[in-house]
């Protein structure tokens, strides 16, 4: 596929404007595309550090996609709830849920695959078959999909309108000066580290993170939080704009030193609630606490007495 682009604001570096032009492109990709001389100016191979300037027109050749086939594998699910519509699982930290560049297997969905065979949703197709919303990698807790098509409009709309209820609880770093309160701030992708989100208040999208506190303890905060909108990374990134990252949190600063039962942040899917897509009945289910969030807990009891 052959895209052009023009540039409006010079000074930028060839790598940088690709990734921030074509969306879903990390920084590496654009590399990559530059690296392997896809990208022209004037019929010349571009390198990723030349700089551009205001009219320039780039030619990008991107290749087309290698194929991929998504395998099932038989990897245990902690199955909270299952019928001919839907299925919800207790995801563990470190599971991605789904294929991914760096990411090929061990996901949820190839582990769906097996569970379900053929009777998953085909609406987002072969790399997220029946996935209708995702929880971050290192985010352990709930997360639902639809084993056909109908059911996975219905939720799809119940996102959309808000009334798919998603509520989450975390430790996060420092005390919130108030027990309750929401968080609207537009999130955007980071302008220049694509693997991070942003508050942006000219290009974000809505967002809204209503949270309560929980317990306090000294230098950090039990929290829970619940999701109006759903933009990637947003409990994380509106928490860290606050100023209290989510314990643990590589990417937004959540300092992690003296709990090494954290693998990544501190933040669980706990409560889910949905309109059943055939029955019409609303449905509430629940995750307990997992061991390295309730290790978490402890370890923050006993700064108490000290």
């Amino acid at each position: 596929m052959l895209v052009t682009l023009t540039v409006e604001t010079g000074g930028q570096r060839a790598d940088q404007f690709l990734s921030q032009s074509l969306n879903n492109l990390t920084r590496s990709a654009a590399q990559k595309l530059l690296e392997g001389g896809h990208v022209l100016r004037a019929g010349k191979a571009l390198k990723k550090n030349d700089r551009l300037n205001p009219g320039d027109e780039i030619s990008v050749l991107i290749p087309d996609p290698a194929e991929v086939e998504i395998l099932p594998q038989d990897i245990p699910l902690d199955v909270i709830y299952e019928d001919e519509d839907v299925i919800v699982v207790n995801k563990p930290v470190g599971m991605v849920v789904h294929p991914a560049p760096g990411h090929p297997d061990g996901t949820l969905v190839n582990a769906l695959l097996h569970h379900c065979g053929d009777s998953l949703s085909g609406i987002n197709g072969e790399l997220r078959p029946g996935i209708v919303h995702r929880i971050d990698r290192d985010t352990s807790g709930l997360i639902i999909a639809a084993k056909n098509d109908t059911a996975h409009l219905a939720l799809a709309e119940q996102l959309q309108d808000h009334s798919l209820y998603r509520e989450y609880e975390a430790v996060i770093v420092g005390g919130l000066k108030d027990d309750q309160g929401t968080v609207d701030l537009p999130i955007a992708r980071h302008p220049t580290d694509r693997k991070k989100m942003a508050i942006n208040h000219y290009n974000g999208r809505h967002a809204v993170t209503h949270w309560t506190v929980l317990r306090r303890y000294p230098g950090y905060t039990h929290v829970q939080c619940r999701l109006e909108t759903g933009r990637t990374h947003q409990i994380r990134v509106h928490l860290a704009a606050q100023g209290h990252p989510v314990l643990g949190d590589p990417v937004y600063n959540g300092v992690r030193k003296g709990f090494p039962e954290l693998a990544g942040q501190c933040l669980h899917a706990r409560r889910l609630s949905f309109v059943h897509p055939r029955t019409g009945e609303r449905m509430t289910l629940e995750a307990p606490l997992p061991d390295y969030f309730t290790a978490t807990l402890a370890r923050c009891q006993r700064l108490e007495g000290q």
